[in-house]
């Protein structure tokens, strides 16, 4: 497998996705294609991988920073890292790309660079939501803010598909964010939506609360790109919160110290579950090529998960078992080919 990687995207850029980027080479064995400056690719790559039939280094002589306007800076910037990365994907140069980069250019860039999958009216940004049961994967959760009923249909499906395929998830539970559970509740939208996924080939359980996704109430949840994240805005902001009063409960004093010390394994373990390093990245599904958006923040460890993402994407041909589906669905595609 070839999987393209924007080195110069992100905070921790070039160092610390070469070094994820290396380390993905050495444990799942795909070849890597480093985009970007490569004076700075070489300095951190290292005399023994300067060589290495696994890693290609493609020169990009522009990068795109998070405070450009996105479909501008796709425009403008045509020899950015993430610019020349989609078009390796586009050309069939490469399998997948990977980028930390600004999500609203990887976004945007993904629909003109490279297109959606046949059918697919409108991708979907797709992160997973630590639960109680494991995790739920949030679609869409900002890539469109406006939905039809229609575009909420395919993310059930596309949802489904990357839970059973990626995650492992037999028969993945497919809920709609709402206000309630009857399915009288909602908006002209949800209610829509309700009818749509009902009558799709996916295990619907029919309306979620937001209260209810953290207990694991269903493994995917559908909702527009405003709700969906605003929804995970908030829950991140409540789990940082809790973690902060629980560091200030614990300092209070000696005694809470000492509790402290006794559960240290068990707060590491709760924490870990709410790392984005060990997801690795939000895959933008309904593109024509593999797409994982890593966090900004991405060290190499989350650098090497995104890359294993996509490799499972790959090796399952999750893109090829959601155009068929959708193509099932008997819903065209009503906006022009990006």
């Amino acid at each position: 497998m070839r999987i393209a990687i924007d080195v110069m995207g992100g905070d921790n850029a070039p160092g610390a996705i070469i070094d994820g980027s290396v380390m993905a080479m050495k444990e799942y064995g795909a070849e890597l294609y480093l985009v970007g400056l490569r004076e700075e690719i070489l300095k951190y790559l290292g005399e023994e991988y300067k060589k290495h039939q696994k890693v290609k280094i493609i020169e990009a002589s522009e990068i795109i920073n998070v405070d450009e306007a996105p479909v501008s800076a796709i425009k403008s910037k045509k020899d950015s890292s993430m610019v020349v990365g989609l078009k390796l994907v586009k050309d069939g140069q490469c399998d997948a790309f990977v980028s930390a980069g600004s999500t609203g250019a990887f976004l945007a860039g993904s629909l003109l660079k490279v297109g959606r999958i046949k059918g697919i009216d409108r991708p979907a940004l797709s992160p997973l939501l630590p639960t109680l049961k494991g995790s739920c994967m949030v679609i869409d959760a900002g890539a469109n803010v406006d939905s039809k009923p229609k575009n909420l249909q395919q993310y059930a499906v596309m949802g489904s598909i990357y839970m059973e395929k990626v995650m492992g998830i037999k028969n993945p539970r497919v809920g709609l964010l709402n206000l309630g559970a009857e399915a009288s509740k909602g908006n002209e939208l949800t209610k829509q939506s309700y009818a749509l996924i009902k009558n799709t080939d996916v295990n619907f359980v029919g309306n979620v609360e937001a209260r209810d996704i953290v207990s694991g109430v269903c493994d995917v949840c559908v909702c527009d790109g405003f709700a969906g994240n605003v929804l995970l805005k908030t829950t991140e902001g409540v789990a940082m919160a809790l973690f902060k009063l629980l560091k200030n409960e614990f300092m209070k004093s000696l005694k809470t110290k000492l509790g402290a010390m006794l559960l240290m394994d068990s707060l590491k373990n709760i924490k870990k579950s709410f790392d984005y390093t060990e997801v690795g990245g939000a895959p933008f599904l309904g593109i024509n090529g593999i797409m994982i958006k890593a966090h900004g923040s991405s060290d190499a460890k989350a650098v090497k998960n995104g890359i294993r993402q996509a490799k499972i994407l790959y090796d399952n041909r999750c893109l090829d078992t959601i155009a068929e589906e959708i193509i099932k669905l008997g819903v065209e595609n009503t906006d022009e080919r990006a």
